[in-house]
């Protein structure tokens, strides 16, 4: 808040839009607490969960971002839910839905893009992989950071790794975000070839014995080269960890 308190008290904003800046950015009481000030305070923007809520709460939860600020993120909606909810709301705003991740973005006019930087590698070992992966991929993109992607390299042709990891490094990644499901080897075998840190993103594609993705999952903390690994399917949270370092820290 010390910004709102320094343009406050030198006369670049008045008193009520000092009240109304403080009102946006603290939690706001109602079916869903949204917490508009995580952006300014992690760099990680709030980001609205659809599975599991009815689309009455849906509805009222993204209107609520919207009236609020320029942007509405909301995760894991099926695309019939997403035409009920577009057709639900008022105002005029750019709709951005991927299939694949099952994520939609609403900006309004005016929305500012954060500053560019910072360079995030996708990779997948599979193409079942690629729905989760690009959940990340779209949560580093609206952190402001540039995003290359590499699909179905896995460690079943070995050699299809080379080129990918080559043109990652010429490009300048700062991290890299490995998905895979079944047995999850391929961010350990990529987290021993390169000089960036890694992110193992476990999947649950594979079937038998701990399928589902928990063997992955457990292949992945019992890594020898050293990665960071989050939860099964959590696309959202590799991709805005991996942001975080890639711009340094997540000061945006």
């Amino acid at each position: 808040m010390d910004d709102l308190l320094e343009d406050l008290a030198g006369g670049r904003i008045t008193l009520e839009n000092a009240r109304k800046e403080m009102r946006k950015r603290l939690y706001v009481q109602g079916v869903s607490n949204l917490d508009f000030g995580r952006e300014g305070r992690t760099g990680i923007p709030e980001v609205i969960l659809a599975e599991g809520k009815s689309d009455e709460h849906l509805i009222e939860t993204v209107a609520s971002a919207l009236d609020r600020g320029d942007r509405a993120l909301v995760s894991r909606i099926e695309e019939e839910i997403k035409d009920n909810l577009l057709g639900s709301l008022d105002g005029e705003f750019k709709v951005e839905y991927d299939r694949d991740a099952r994520f939609l973005i609403l900006r309004k006019k005016g929305f500012t893009r954060p500053e560019r930087r910072g360079r995030v590698g996708f990779i997948t070992a599979g193409t079942s992989d690629i729905p989760v992966s690009r959940e990340g991929e779209i949560i580093a993109r609206e952190m402001g950071c540039d995003v290359r992607s590499f699909y179905d390299i896995g460690v079943a042709g070995i050699h299809r790794i080379v080129e990918p990891l080559r043109e990652l490094s010429d490009w300048g990644a700062d991290v890299l975000v490995v998905a895979a499901g079944r047995e999850g080897a391929l961010p350990t075998v990529i987290s021993g070839l390169v000089p960036v840190p890694v992110i193992g993103l476990p999947v649950s594609t594979g079937y038998g014995i701990h399928g589902k993705g928990e063997a992955a999952l457990f292949s992945m903390l019992q890594s020898c080269s050293p990665i960071c690994v989050v939860n099964i399917d959590a696309g959202l949270i590799a991709g805005a960890v991996a942001a975080r370092i890639a711009r340094g820290g997540g000061r945006s």
